[in-house]
Parts: C-alpha cells; sequence; structure tokens
C-alpha cells in the first residue's frame, strides 16, 4: 500500500450546494468543530442554508461579471465557488449532490486553487461519472452490465441502427448527471428521433453536457444499490444496500434500506459486485453503485455509479450506525476505514441493525401529473418522534417556494426493527404532517407505502405507473385553508345574498341549543322498520292521537325566509327532537326547494343536511317534498332519472315521500310513487287543495272532485294521503266534510298540510282533527304564522287532555321554540314585510311559499307599491287558465303572468284578444303546451292556441316522451369535466341540477365546507378580534381568531390577516367593490375542449414555437416550458390551425393556464 502524505485537518468547509443537503453538511461539519461557508443565488436569498452556515456569500451577481446569472447558472459557475471559498478562507468544499458533484473539471478546479474537494479524485470521476465509461469497466473486472450503446452520434440513422442492435423496449439516459433528467423509455423507433433531441437538450440545461446513450430495457426491474465508502489509503467497504424501486420518471420516492426481499446469497453477491468496482477506482469518499435487479430471474445488472453523496444516504446511515457525511469528511482529512477516527468500522465489523424507509416530500402535485407548485407555505407542521428523522431545506410557515428549483421540501426517515414497523411509523408520520399554501405529495405517498405491493414486497420500477389506485386519493382535504379563504372573501365584500338588506339585531341572544341528557327512545322510524309500509299506514289510520309532522326544518323557513335557513342551525337542534319530542309523526326537512337552494345560495351539500338530521333524530322518520315527475327540480325528467334520485334519496335517510302533482294529475305522479314503494319507504301522495267544496260557483273543485282523486290514488299505490293545502284556502267548515269524506272513500290514513296566510288554519287544523284526520303539519311556534304554517305548541295545548291529545311535551316545544327564536334574528335579511294576516288569500290563492317570493319578484321589477294589483291580476290570470291548482311550479307560471299583465297594464280581455299579439312569458308557452301535465278538464283552447302560435301542444305524460338518460355516460362526463369521482348522491344532484350543482362544487372546492360555519360568519364575515369556534367534524373544532383587516394593495386585494389555532395565517382576496375581480388570471383551459391547449405545469414559457394563424401537424412542438430544472415541450395532438397565441416566451403561467387555442 503507497504512503499518504498526512493531510492537515479541515478548518472551514464551503458547501457548493443549497437546501436541505447543504443545511445536512453544515450540521456534520458542525458536529466535528469545523466553521461553514454557505452560497446562494438572488433567488435564494430567503433560502433557509444560508442562515444555517457561519458564513453566507451571494454567487452570480457583483460588479466583477459581466452580466448577472440565472438561478441554476449561479450555482453551476465553478469561477463563482472557489471566488468564495478564497474570499471567506474556505479550505475544503462539499458538493452536496446534483450541481457541481458529479463535475471532475470542479474538482480540477479544487486541487488547482489547494482546496480540499469532499469527494473522489477527478480521475475516478471521469472514469465513473461517464456512463459509458464506467459501464466498460465494469465488463473488464467481470461485473454484469446490462446491454447498451456508446454515447449516441449525431446522425439520427446511425442511433436508429444501434438501437436496433440492442433491441426495443430502451432506455434513453444522459452520459453525465443524475436524477431522473435526460432519461426517457423509448418502445418503439417513431419515437426515437423526438425523444432524443429532447434528451439532449435537457441533459444540456441541467449538466453543461448533451450526450446521451441508449441502454435496453429491463420491464420487470427493481433497482438497487450499494452503499461505498473509501479513503485515501486504499480501503474501501460497503454500508449494504438500498431499495430505490419506487419511482416516477426514473426519479426516486421511496427509499428502503436494506432491501427487503434480497436474502443474504443475493446481498453478499451484490455488495460483492459494488466492492470490486471501488477497489478496482481506488475510490475515495461516498459513492453509489446502482444496479437493476430482474425481477423474475435475480440477475443484477450494473448500471453507472454516483460518485457523490446520495439523497437517501439517510436511510443506510439509520440501519447501520454510521454518518456517512462524516465519514466523507474524515476520509478527506485522512483518516484510514478501520481506525476509530474514522468513524467507519472495518468491513466485518459493520452489521445492519432494523430497517428504515425515507419519503421525500416535495411540492409534485399529484393531481396535475407531479407538476411541481410553488408559493408561500401559508402553514407548516412537521412530524416528530420516535423513530423519525427529517432532513429538510426551505420548510416552515412563510417559507417561499420559488419555481426555480427542485420542488423537495423535506425527506422524512422511519426506522423500526421490522420493515413493518417502520412502514407504521412512516404512516403515521406523513399522516401528522400538515402543509398549506402549496401542494404536496403527502396524500399519494400514504398510498404508496400503505399499498399491499409495496407492504408484501412484490413491486417493481413500474409499481406507480401501473398502479392507479395510488392516484385516486391524492388530494388533501384542507378545510381550514378553504375556510379562511372564504371568511376572509366574505369579510372584504359581503355575501351577495345579504348585501344591502337588514340585518340581524346585534342585541339578540345567540343561538342556544337547549341542553338534555336522555336516551334516544323508539319513535316512528322503528315502528316503520319493524312493520313496513302497508302495516304502519294501517297502524297509523288506527292510532287515536293526532300524529304532528314538524316542517320547521323546512317548509316553514320556505315559507317565511325564502329557503335560506342552513344545515348549522337545522342540525344542531335534530338531537334535541329525538330525545325530548319522540312522539312527532315525522320532521320535514328535506326537498321541494331546500334542495337546490342550498346548493345555489348556500354553498352547500342538501344530502349533508340529510345526513346529519338522520343521524342526530334516528327515531323520527323523516319526510321529503318530491315534485312527482320533477323530483327536486323544476322541469321534466325521464323516468329512470327521477327513479335514481328516489332511490338516492332513499339510501340516504328518506323515510317518508310526499309525492305531488302541481296540477292533481296522479299519471304525472305514478313514477315517481312506484319508485318510492320499490324502495320499500312509506309513500305519501298528495292531493293539492284549490278553490272551496262548499262554494257551488266553483264547482270544478268540488268534493267528488277530491273524493275520486282520493281514491285514484290509493289505486295507484298510496300508502297515505296528504291533503296539501298549500295556500290555506281550506276553511274549518269545508275541512270537516272533506276529511270526513276521505276517511269514508279510503282505508288509508289522511295526513293534513296547510299554511296560517289566513290567520285562521289553526281553527282548520282542529276542525280537521274532530273529523278524523290522522295526522297535521304545525311548525315551531317562533317560525309558525303568517305564510307558513299554524303554531305547533298552540295546538298541542288546544287538544291536551282531550281524546286525540297527541301526548308532545309543551315544555319542550317551548324550549325549542326558544332556540328557534334566536336563530330566526340571524336571517332578518330573508324576513318578508308581512306584518300579519290577510284575508287576500282567498282572493288570489297564491302557495304560502310563492307569496314572499312573488313579492321580492314584485319589488324588484318596481311594482311593490302595486301588489293588491298584482294579486288581482294573479285571480285573474288564474281563472284565464281555467281556474288551476296552484303549487310549485304552476304557481310560478301563473305568477309569471300576473307580473307581466301589471308591468305592461294589460287586462284578460287583452290577453285573450285573438288580434292583439302577445309574447307571453316562456314558462306560460310551457305550461300551455302541456310540459307541466294536463289539469282537470284541459286548458282553454283559444289562449293555448294563440300562446302556442302553431305548435303542437302535447296531452301525453312528459316524462313518457322522453328517453331514458344514459346515466353512466352522462357520469363519466360530468366527472370528467370536474376532474373527480362523484358520490352516487352527488351525481343524483347533478341530474336534477347540471349547472347549479357544478357552480356549487366549484365553490366547495375553494371554499370547503362552509356548512359548518356559524351562521353569522357565513352571512357577514368576521371582525377584527372576533373569535370563533368551528368543529369540522366530530372531535376537530378549529379555533379561528380575525386579527385585522388590510387595505387594499395596487391590484385591488385585501389580506386579511387570522389565527388559526393560535398559528398566524393570511389570506389575500380580491375586493370586489372597489374594482378588483381577481380576474387579471389567465384564462384556463376547460377540461374536454379540444381546441384548447393548456398548461400541464406552472413555471415560465421557454420557447414558443408557434405563431397565430399558423398550420400545425400532429406531433409538433407548440411551446416549451421550464420549472423547477424540468423542461416539457407540448406537442400538437391533432393537425390544425393555431387561432390564439395567449403566451409569449418568458411569460410566467400557472396549471391549466389557457396558451393556445385551436381555430
Amino acid at each position: 500500500m503507497r504512503a499518504v502524505p498526512s493531510v492537515p485537518k479541515i478548518r472551514k468547509l464551503l458547501v457548493a450546494n443549497r437546501s436541505e443537503i447543504a443545511i445536512r453538511v453544515f450540521r456534520a461539519a458542525n458536529e466535528l468543530g469545523i466553521r461553514t461557508v454557505a452560497i446562494w443565488a438572488e433567488e435564494d436569498k430567503y433560502a433557509l442554508h444560508r442562515f444555517k452556515a457561519d458564513e453566507s456569500y451571494q454567487v452570480g451577481r457583483g460588479p466583477h461579471l459581466a452580466k448577472d446569472m440565472g438561478p441554476i447558472e449561479s450555482y453551476l459557475s465553478i469561477e463563482e465557488v472557489i471566488r468564495v471559498a478564497r474570499l471567506s478562507g474556505a479550505d475544503a468544499i462539499h458538493p452536496g449532490y446534483g450541481l457541481l458533484s458529479e463535475s471532475p473539471e470542479f474538482a480540477d478546479a479544487c486541487a488547482e486553487a489547494g482546496i480540499v474537494f469532499i469527494g473522489p479524485r477527478p480521475e475516478t470521476m471521469r472514469r465513473l461519472g461517464n456512463k459509458v465509461a464506467a459501464r466498460n469497466l465494469a465488463i473488464e473486472i467481470g461485473v454484469p452490465v446490462v446491454p447498451a450503446t456508446d454515447p449516441l452520434p449525431d446522425d439520427i440513422e446511425a442511433v436508429k441502427k444501434l438501437a436496433a442492435q440492442i433491441g426495443y423496449p430502451l432506455m434513453l439516459k444522459a452520459s453525465w448527471g443524475g436524477g431522473g433528467r435526460g432519461m426517457r423509455a423509448i418502445r418503439e423507433e417513431a419515437d426515437l428521433a423526438r425523444e432524443v433531441t429532447e434528451a439532449r437538450r435537457e441533459a444540456k440545461a441541467a449538466f453543461g453536457k448533451d450526450e446521451v446513450y441508449l441502454e435496453k430495457l429491463v420491464e420487470r426491474a427493481r433497482h438497487v444499490e450499494v452503499q461505498v465508502l473509501g479513503d485515501t489509503h486504499g480501503n474501501a467497504v460497503h454500508l449494504f444496500e438500498r431499495d430505490c424501486s419506487i419511482q416516477r420518471r426514473n426519479q426516486k420516492v421511496v427509499e428502503r434500506a436494506p432491501a427487503p426481499y434480497l436474502d443474504d446469497a443475493q446481498r453478499r453477491e451484490l455488495c460483492g459486485h459494488a466492492l470490486k468496482i471501488a477497489e478496482a477506482t481506488s475510490y475515495v469518499g461516498a459513492g453509489t453503485v446502482e444496479f437493476l435487479m430482474d425481477a423474475d430471474t435475480g440477475r443484477f445488472y450494473f448500471i453507472e455509479v454516483n460518485p457523490r453523496i446520495q439523497v437517501e444516504h439517510t436511510v443506510t446511515e439509520e440501519v447501520t450506525g454510521i454518518d456517512i457525511v462524516k465519514a466523507q469528511i474524515r476520509a478527506l482529512e485522512g483518516e484510514r476505514i478501520g481506525d476509530p477516527a474514522s468513524g467507519v468500522p472495518a468491513q466485518g465489523d459493520i452489521r445492519l441493525h432494523g430497517h428504515a424507509l425515507q419519503c421525500r416530500i416535495t411540492t409534485e402535485d399529484p393531481e396535475q401529473n407531479f407538476v411541481p407548485d410553488y408559493g408561500r407555505i401559508t402553514a407548516y407542521r412537521s412530524a416528530a418522534g420516535f423513530g423519525i428523522r427529517l432532513d429538510g431545506g426551505t420548510a416552515y410557515s412563510g417559507a417561499i417556494i420559488t419555481r426555480y428549483y427542485d420542488p423537495l421540501l423535506v425527506k422524512v426517515t422511519a426506522s423500526g426493527a421490522t420493515p413493518q414497523e417502520a412502514i407504521s411509523r412512516m404512516d403515521r408520520a406523513l399522516r401528522e404532517f400538515r402543509i398549506r399554501g402549496v401542494a404536496t405529495n403527502l396524500t399519494f405517498l400514504e398510498a404508496i407505502i400503505g399499498h399491499e405491493k409495496f407492504r408484501d414486497n412484490s413491486y417493481t420500477t413500474r409499481f406507480i405507473d401501473t398502479t392507479p389506485e395510488l392516484f385516486q386519493q391524492v388530494r388533501r382535504q384542507d378545510r381550514a385553508t378553504k375556510l379562511l379563504t372564504y371568511l376572509a372573501d366574505v369579510t372584504v365584500n359581503g355575501h351577495p345574498e345579504t348585501r344591502g338588506r337588514a340585518k340581524p339585531d346585534a342585541q339578540a341572544a345567540a343561538p342556544r341549543v337547549p341542553y338534555i341528557e336522555a336516551a334516544i327512545p323508539d319513535g316512528t322510524k322503528q315502528k316503520l322498520d319493524a312493520l313496513g309500509p302497508e302495516k304502519f299506514a294501517q297502524w297509523m289510520r288506527a292510532e287515536n292521537r293526532v300524529l304532528f309532522t314538524d316542517t320547521t326544518m323546512r317548509d316553514a323557513h320556505q315559507s317565511l325566509l325564502a329557503t335560506r335557513m342552513r344545515t348549522f342551525d337545522i342540525a344542531a337542534i335534530a338531537g334535541v327532537y329525538a330525545r325530548a319530542l319522540p312522539g312527532l309523526f315525522s320532521l320535514e326537512c328535506w326537498g321541494g326547494a331546500t334542495f337546490d337552494v342550498a346548493m345555489r345560495f348556500l354553498t352547500e351539500d342538501p344530502w349533508e343536511r340529510l345526513a346529519k338530521v338522520r343521524e342526530a333524530a334516528p327515531n323520527i322518520l323523516t319526510q321529503m317534498l318530491l315534485r312527482g315527475a320533477n323530483g327536486v327540480g323544476y322541469t321534466n325528467y325521464p323516468d329512470n332519472v327521477v327513479r335514481y334520485f328516489v332511490s338516492q334519496a332513499a339510501q340516504n335517510g328518506v323515510d317518508l315521500f310526499r309525492v305531488f302533482d302541481c296540477l292533481n294529475w296522479v299519471e304525472n305522479m305514478r313514477v315517481a310513487m312506484d319508485a318510492v314503494r320499490e324502495e320499500g319507504k312509506l309513500c305519501e301522495a298528495a292531493i293539492c287543495y284549490t278553490g272551496d267544496i262548499l262554494d257551488p260557483a266553483r264547482a270544478k273543485y268540488d268534493l267528488k272532485y277530491y273524493v275520486a282523486l282520493a281514491r285514484e290514488l290509493e289505486a295507484a299505490g298510496a300508502h297515505i294521503v296528504a291533503v296539501k293545502d298549500m295556500a290555506g284556502l281550506l276553511k274549518p267548515a269545508a275541512a270537516r266534510v272533506l276529511f270526513k269524506a276521505l276517511r269514508e272513500a279510503t282505508g288509508l290514513p289522511i295526513h293534513f298540510h296547510t299554511h296560517d296566510t289566513s290567520g285562521i288554519s289553526a281553527a282548520t287544523v282542529l276542525a280537521a282533527v274532530e273529523a278524523g284526520v290522522d295526522a297535521v303539519d304545525a311548525a315551531m311556534d317562533a317560525l309558525s304564522g303568517n305564510t307558513s304554517q299554524p303554531c305547533l305548541g298552540s295546538l298541542v295545548e288546544a287538544l291536551r287532555g282531550s281524546e286525540r291529545d297527541p301526548g308532545l311535551d309543551p315544555e319542550w316545544i317551548r324550549r325549542i321554540s326558544f332556540y328557534w327564536e334566536a336563530v330566526r334574528n340571524q336571517y332578518a335579511a330573508f324576513e318578508s314585510d308581512l306584518k300579519g294576516p290577510a284575508s287576500e288569500v282567498w282572493l288570489h290563492e297564491m302557495p304560502g311559499g310563492q307569496f314572499t317570493n312573488l313579492k321580492e319578484q314584485a319589488r324588484s321589477l318596481g311594482l311593490e307599491t302595486r301588489w293588491h294589483e298584482v294579486a288581482r291580476a294573479y285571480h285573474d290570470a288564474n281563472l284565464m287558465f281555467g281556474d288551476i291548482v296552484k303549487v310549485t311550479p304552476s304557481s310560478k307560471v301563473v305568477g309569471d303572468m300576473a307580473l307581466m299583465m301589471v308591468s305592461q297594464e294589460l287586462t284578460v280581455a287583452d290577453v285573450e284578444n285573438p288580434s292583439r299579439d302577445i309574447a307571453f312569458p316562456d314558462s306560460v308557452v310551457s305550461m300551455l303546451k302541456g310540459d307541466l301535465g294536463q289539469s282537470p278538464g284541459g286548458w282553454p283552447q283559444a289562449l293555448q292556441k294563440k300562446a302556442l302560435k302553431g305548435a303542437k301542444p302535447i296531452t301525453a305524460r312528459p316524462g313518457s316522451l322522453l328517453p331514458d338518460a344514459d346515466l353512466a355516460t352522462e357520469r363519466k362526463g360530468i366527472e370528467a369535466k370536474l376532474e373527480r369521482s362523484l358520490s352516487d348522491a352527488e351525481f343524483a344532484s347533478w341530474l336534477m341540477y347540471p349547472k347549479v350543482f357544478s357552480d356549487f362544487a366549484a365553490a366547495q372546492g375553494e371554499y370547503g365546507p362552509v356548512s359548518v360555519l356559524p351562521t353569522p360568519s357565513y352571512f357577514y364575515g368576521m371582525q377584527p378580534e372576533e373569535e370563533i369556534l368551528v368543529d369540522i367534524e366530530r372531535g376537530k373544532t378549529l379555533v379561528i381568531r380575525c386579527l385585522a383587516i388590510g387595505e387594499p394593495d395596487d391590484k385591488g386585494m385585501v389580506t386579511v390577516f387570522f389565527e388559526l389555532n393560535g398559528q398566524p395565517r393570511r389570506v389575500k382576496v380580491p375586493d370586489r367593490a372597489h374594482g378588483a375581480a381577481g380576474a387579471r388570471a389567465r384564462r384556463k383551459a376547460e377540461p374536454g375542449n379540444a381546441a384548447h391547449v393548456g398548461a400541464p405545469m406552472p413555471g415560465v414559457v421557454s420557447t414558443v414555437a408557434v405563431t397565430a394563424g399558423q398550420k400545425v401537424t400532429a406531433g409538433d412542438v407548440l411551446v416549451s416550458i421550464e420549472a423547477m430544472k424540468m423542461e416539457t415541450a407540448l406537442h400538437a395532438e391533432r393537425d390544425g390551425e393555431i387561432a390564439e397565441l395567449l403566451v409569449g416566451a418568458g411569460d410566467q403561467i400557472d396549471a391549466k393556464d389557457l396558451l393556445i387555442v385551436y381555430a
């Protein structure tokens, strides 16, 4: 062994690198008592590594340079690094990994400057750093290799011949460098020229050399590498192997040590090959010898040597106990392997202890094909604890991640006694992280290490590419950040539904749910489950006590507060109903207008409301309103759509379906009724009441009409018959006659629903009870009266002690009503100006739910002062249409006609005049055409003919004319548009309201689950110093405090400062009142639009290869994008002409930005 001159101890070490690896080396040097020097580029001036060193100096800028250097160029400049080393007095340089770490020219420059290079000798780097030279070495010393070419010539025809000699598939690699750059799989000759050209350019940009070569591609391969260490005395050892098979785009994602699938014999063979190469080159420092292992044959093939420390060195350190970075430094100080001072034992004393794996947490977004994200980290909470090691870069709250550098945030290394313990520890650590402000791959990593193939070691290097389920749950919920965004927006801009309207009384008491500690007793739900629908109906009819439905959760607030009641307030009290009023017949809590209003105006999911009420009140029937053939919409749907919706409603918790048709046309109700029966739920078929059965002048709707209708509904399969008096027209005397007759005509129980617009509906209800009605609707006191239902508490008191006493506790009714009273104050913006009862209802016959809405429409048209004319016109329009049943949507048609008549000063005679042209509202034309069905006695022929202007009316059931919807195809289409899968219930929402649901889904994606916010915060935002507690799920509460609201900046953006669980957060939102719309952003490519070419990643447009008006053919390069040291060329996917070019070279873009539009 040759004598080695003594080497002085290193006093000051410069790290020619950045971020995580620079910090790692600084820490090792500090432990060795060595002072440290950092370098940083202008774009890295806030990077954490520059603050972790004893000294730091800028590179790439200054008067000594002819021009400023770029963000990567600054770190690749050998002259700049040597300049700083001399300036700082550093006597050694550690290159880290990447950048200059594999440059023999850099090692030469260090030697010429008299600076110790912490790495192999330049001649070793030349021999091993060039993959072709390293391959030839392996062949010389008997290490097996994969068939490959020499560096490729420029002549593409010659390249094709070389490729054919080896045989496809092939792997194209850069001769210099690593990190997967320049590497491409090529499976056919047609791709060869394009891939070689792009690989050369990428290699040149990343490593300064464009030399590439081809290698045989082993399809079922494992990637396993051996860590070697050498000293200056000719000694070399291995630290066993690492498995690096979990890769994407040839970049390692998860690394393990030792490889769990090797036995001892394979381990000895593999490590022996690696040591041969280290010894043959008199290797100095740390290096990695990489091999492919054929998963089918177990054979190893040498790939290359990385003559530097690797990203994944941490797992080897954990299982051997050897600090590889310190070992590098000590080796270059002249220490001998085997001596204690070197920190590296002799080979026979190096042993494995347990297992370790490493995950790289990056800002690569799995939802956007892993394009790197950048921006400010708004919140950062890392993992910790036993067996967890973190090696981080610039990763902390407030850190800015730029687009110029590698997207790595932190490396997490978990160790354990067994592979499973290490995996479980890693899983815990990944779930412990909270990173907000930028996208991350955290959930993707969780999916990998939780997958069965990872845990049973059956994976190969194509595991990620061939396991699509890894991508199914890649989105973090990030609910807190989204809710803060919503709160900031509504604080700055207000809510569109409350802006300019009356505000709640600030002095009023906040809603307080009355406390009750009691078990939930069985109720009507359990009786239904036990008896089934038919026997339940028999029980209901035989029950002596009158049964009560509480409408507060649906029709009461629909009638009084424009349907704007939120799930937050409804779900909070449901559990009290279950415990305090278990004797209720049902809770009407879903369907009707509440369905679309929840999505359209309240940004919440109606299915969530149903689920929460069902969960909190499992003992009381849940009741919904179903508009027959219209579902919960305002149009006709194919029969299978109605059936699908009913099925979803039943599966998600609806027990009782009140089915009605707006014209009392039973034919239009049959599909919905049959669907309810098929689901085993209660089918309550409703008769909509209009007219006056005791008035001979309104003989169209006499007692015989209602009795015949009840019998028809019984024959159609109804379990219960409801009388739906939506305008409150039924008078007490008529009620006695009607309900007595209905009870005698059918064997079904009768359920009565009315409204108190007249002020005397309680008398009607009591009369109905006397006549034998089985169930009645009422609203909690605080939300009763006027256009709502009669007062529940008063009716219960009136019946108390009678033979039909409902058995409900008046005290608890009052307590629950006090809650609703406080809740109602929060909805002051939606109160109507109706001060008391109105006998006018018997003139216009408007449904209670429409009354307030029509007044609002009249106000918006400037007809507020002419309301009584509108009421008269409503009466006249109804008679003009033939005296029809008026309930949504037919009542809206009458309202549209009335508003038109008043605004245009038209009388009925004017409208009916054959010689006067009238532009009828669309809703009127649609109704007279037959789109809503058929009215009793048919439509007035002359009016119908005039409105249809020659079009032929339909008399068949509208739904029968619609073909069944292709549910599978439609679902696939909306899921593609929204770029996510939908639940069955969500798909049902889309079927009912495609645009409303799509808009809601977009808002939900941006703002999160806003239904969990307190109502005042939802509608009015927060004031400085205000604090709220938000339960995002059971056992998870956010404490949100608004600290301050900034002034608009020059772009009209306002920063709102919050504390979230005590941690500072800030959110920027546009101040729309002052002209900012947040619309300065680029247009976005529309999913599924073949004419749109969108950006696949955020970054900078490096080149633009086309112009507007240019014709292109499939495969032509359109633009190239550079981000995070990666360049991506976008190719034309089809022939065409460029209509619009929306970007230029140097433009900064975000993912999905629209770049090009085809003609």
